[in-house]
């Protein structure tokens, strides 16, 4: 740019302001500023508080529209908490920065602006801090959804230039500076929580394997409940100073894109993902050089490359076997989340276990526990004995011994069919190697991962090995540890049930990921000050008491007129792909009432969840949903495995029905379940449905996000609902029982959705006061609540893994009398 002579300062004619956010003064001045729309040059009004611009008008014209703009803008600004100076300030605007020059009050150039927007896009802290997020949508709201809310996507289509104009012209600089203090902070911040109950393994992390992480949308290595616990278990791990590394697969594939055809069969496809615009970077050691770890099986090598991803304050070590060195075949071999056959599994599970320990030794990390989530990483610990042997001396038994001690193992699959299970020519083919440098035979082996070591019969399992070399075992739920220790019985024959050793630490949500904006606002307003620091505290939510019942009910009003717009673009954008009639687009735009009673149903498309409970009775279903007076509406999402042909023909006919003249409008199926369709169902639906067969749901978690939001769970006493349902905090479907025949249980369990839909549910959602207000219903949301939100955080999960779990492992604990 030319230059040309600094911008005059403005005359300072003080006027002091006093608003809800605090007291400001603001100057009135003439400065040669140019604004970013081309309007000229003109008078200029700053808000000015101890010498810092907080904001700024443009040619405002009286000085009392000047100081009404400036007022309006502070007003509109999210109030936010500053730990640093322990006072209340607002997150306000800078001048423009529509001038020839940088305005020496800011410092910013283009290049330095655009570098602080890609170090937050660096780091997914951002993806649970909705004004950053809102930052980011901002500078293009269209391209920040056609990009699938990435932000390092959406800033490599700006020059520091054209970022630096599109700041000026929306007043982002402070909001920008702002965020990115805000994220230097909280890396540099020592959390208490961790400091003062996780010590022990500050030396010795916490190693965090899984096979998949669910954290963002835009980052798609996930496929559903798994991966997206993995994501909410670091992100707490990260807000709690939890010392903790995490250990997965880079899918440059991921999970597939689910589409219907016109006959509403699910069609796969795979999107290569491009890797520059994912928050990554090569992992590197001591040397500054990138990690690469060998492995080698019967039939040659096999290379990975290590990734680096920042969770907040969390390292996530992805492990990518698209070398050079590596064949064709094993450079696709992590392309792709749950694909292929077995011996694309075995390989794959190779790699994040075996690789993964590997790629900890090159990190110089020396873990303190080894935490595997569920059975798909059990070779780690193999790896972990080997090293023992070779650095230590230690014989196999004793390496084993040591390393059992110090891991800890989540199983989530109460299917028996849930569990991998490999041939002995597989396991030999992968880890023949391995077994040499152990000093086993191949039956010794074999045994590790077999109920009864000697029966040549039965096949290698990940689960049974996890179980085995692993002195803490957890399943997912209360329930889920009684059906997993009545599962695994026999490798402990000389126990009675009640006495094998798998407890149980009940799964969590990370709150701030799945807490609509609007509805924290709303907490913001009515709880204590720093209450999301405290949100596991059952004293915080009972504020929710506190709140206006018909401020709660408007604010979910809104949130679900977000979700049928959402819906309503989706569904006719499906119709528009399928080549349907403009008439079926057009009717697509115009599906589901905001003043109907609204169930949302968001689930793995696998047989056993009974997606299609509801639909047993589509004449009674019929009548329910079209009732003059009391309707109903559902929505329907979720994926079947490739495989799964059974799930497929479930997600067919729910899609179907919208030929159905009985259902049209009224039921709608939006496709390719993710985590951004689940944030915009569980925020914005009236009842989450829940029935799988019990009691094979090991927890589930989604019910619990619709809870934050104040949706009210109607579910079958399974998983985690069958600790968390007291009688006025949702609805129950059945009383906890189930048949010896699943028939009977399903015809059972049908009867009764039906009768607490028409009995319950639906009288009390349409039992309006003068005002309109569902009083009993808002009453109820207030119970979920102020009951359950505080319960089933992914904060306290981690709590309990740290002190029930990772310091028993690590020896940190100065006190324990378990023992018989």
């Amino acid at each position: 740019m030319p230059d040309e002579k600094p911008p005059r300062q403005p005359t300072h004619t003080i006027y002091p302001i006093f608003t809800a956010q605090g007291s400001f003064c603001v100057d009135w001045g003439f400065g040669d500023v140019e604004s970013s729309d081309g309007s000229g040059k003109g008078q200029t009004v700053w808000a000015v508080e101890k010498g810092e611009s907080l904001g700024a008008a443009h040619n405002p014209g009286s000085k009392l529209q000047a100081l009404t703009a400036i007022i309006a803008r502070l007003s509109c600004r999210t109030q936010y908490h500053s730990k640093r100076k322990g006072m209340m300030m607002s997150q306000v605007e800078n001048p423009p920065i529509g001038m020839r020059k940088p305005s020496p009050t800011i410092g910013l150039t283009p290049e330095t602006l655009y570098e602080k927007c890609m170090t937050l896009a660096r780091n997914l802290w951002w993806s649970w801090h909705p004004e950053v997020i809102n930052l980011f949508r901002d500078l293009d709201p269209i391209r920040w959804r056609q990009l699938d809310h990435n932000p390092i996507a959406l800033l490599s289509e700006f020059t520091p230039e054209r970022l630096e104009l599109r700041a000026a012209e929306l007043v982002l600089h402070s909001r920008i500076n702002h965020a990115y203090r805000r994220l230097k902070e909280y890396l540099a911040e020592q959390p208490l929580w961790g400091r003062t109950n996780a010590g022990v393994l500050g030396s010795k992390p916490v190693a965090y394997f899984s096979l998949e992480f669910g954290v963002h949308e835009s980052v798609p290595i996930y496929s559903g409940g798994l991966g997206v616990l993995s994501g909410d278990h670091i992100k707490s791990a990260s807000a709690l100073g939890v010392p903790l590394v995490a250990i997965g697969l880079f899918y440059d594939q991921g999970y597939f894109k689910q589409h219907l055809d016109l006959d509403g069969l699910q069609q796969e496809e795979y999107l290569n993902t491009k890797v520059e615009t994912l928050p990554m970077e090569p992992a590197r050691g001591a040397d500054g050089k990138p990690i690469t770890v060998e492995i080698q099986t019967r039939t040659g090598r096999l290379l990975a490359k290590v990734w680096l991803m920042r969770v907040g304050r969390v390292k996530l070590y992805l492990l990518d076997s698209d070398v050079a060195s590596n064949s064709p075949e094993d450079r696709e071999l992590t392309s792709r989340l749950y694909g292929g056959d077995t011996r694309t599994r075995i390989r794959q599970e190779l790699v994040v276990g075996v690789g993964g320990i590997r790629a900890l030794k090159a990190l110089g990390i020396t873990p303190g526990v080894y935490h595997l989530n569920e059975g798909h990483c059990a070779f780690a610990t193999l790896e972990a004995v080997r090293q023992r042997i070779k650095e230590d001396g230690k014989s196999f038994d004793e390496a084993v011994r040591e390393v059992a001690k110090a891991t800890v193992f989540t199983t989530h699959t109460p299917v028996p069919a849930g569990h991998d299970r490999f041939d002995g020519g597989l396991v030999e083919e992968h880890l023949g190697p391995l077994r040499d440098e152990l000093g086993v035979s191949f039956e010794q082996l074999m045994g590790l991962g077999r109920v009864e070591p000697q029966n040549q019969h039965e096949p290698f399992c990940m689960t049974v090995l996890a179980l085995k070399l692993s002195r803490r075992a957890n399943a997912v739920s209360n329930l889920h540890g009684h059906v997993s220790r009545r599962m695994w019985a026999h490798l402990w024959p000389w126990r009675v049930e009640e006495e094998i050793p798998i407890g149980h630490i009940t799964n969590g949500v990370h709150i701030q990921s799945w807490l609509a904006y609007q509805m924290q606002q709303l907490y913001d307003r009515n709880f204590p000050v720093g209450w999301m620091d405290r949100h596991g505290e059952p004293e915080v939510w009972q504020a929710i008491r506190n709140v206006d019942p018909g401020e709660l009910w408007e604010t979910h009003y809104a949130l679900k007129n977000q979700l049928l717009a959402f819906v309503r673009r989706r569904v006719s954008r499906q119709c528009r792909r399928r080549g349907e009639s403009d008439e079926a687009v057009e009717a697509a735009r115009n599906i589901l009432d905001p003043n109907v009673l609204t169930i949302g149903f968001g689930r793995r498309f696998a047989t056993y969840k009974r997606a299609d409970l509801i639909l047993s009775d589509l004449d009674r279903l019929a009548a329910i949903i079209n009732d003059p007076h009391r309707p109903i509406q559902i929505i329907f999402a979720g994926k079947a495995h490739p495989a799964d042909e059974p799930g497929k023909q479930l997600i067919r006919r729910i899609a179907n029905l919208r030929h159905d003249p009985r259902f049209a409008g009224r039921i709608a199926f939006i496709e390719d379940y993710d985590i951004n369709v689940c944030r915009h169902m569980i925020q914005g639906v009236d009842v989450w449905l829940n029935n799988p067969r019990r009691p094979l749901e090991a927890s589930g978690t989604s019910g619990q996000k619709a809870v934050l939001n104040g949706a009210l769970n109607l579910s079958v006493l399974d998983g985690w609902w069958a600790e968390a349902y007291d009688g006025s905090n949702g609805f129950a479907i059945g009383h906890g029982t189930h048949h010896v025949d699943d028939r009977i249980t399903d015809a059972r369990d049908a009867a009764d959705l039906h009768r607490v839909l028409t009995e319950e549910v639906i009288p009390l959602y349409y039992d309006r006061d003068v005002d309109g207000l569902p009083r009993n219903w808002i009453k109820r949301m207030m119970n979920s609540i102020s009951s359950l939100a505080w319960r089933f955080s992914a904060h306290r999960m981690v709590a309990d893994y740290v002190l029930h779990g990772y310091l028993p492992a690590a020896g940190g604990t100065s006190c324990s009398m378990n023992m018989r």
